[in-house]
């Protein structure tokens, strides 16, 4: 059974679909350059260090702290990790595996 998005319409399919061509880490680069502005893609990328650091469980205030981000937003990582979607989880466990 296909996952069900409220997200889903054919503007995401297009940028989700772009994404997935994607084949490397310098393509990556290039292309969220051009699509983010620097805070969106830095804002994205403080996102998914503070999943990885809560499921380190590390305390809210270091996460803080070596991330910048507020306790709002650690508290919404926090959310999704614990009852979101999985897509935290589903890319933390890949990554992981990778470094393994």
């Amino acid at each position: 059974m296909a996952y069900s998005s409220k997200l889903k319409d054919l503007f995401i399919d297009d940028l989700f679909q772009a994404i997935i061509l994607l084949e490397n880490e310098e393509e990556c680069y290039r292309f969220f350059e051009d699509i983010c502005t620097i805070s969106e893609l830095k804002a994205i990328a403080q996102r998914l260090q503070v999943a990885k650091m809560l499921r380190d469980n590390r305390k809210y205030s270091d996460i803080a702290e070596e991330t910048g981000a507020s306790t709002a937003t650690i508290s919404r990582v926090k959310r999704s990790l614990n009852y979101g979607a999985d897509g935290y989880n589903v890319i933390l466990d890949r990554m992981d595996k990778i470094k393994q």
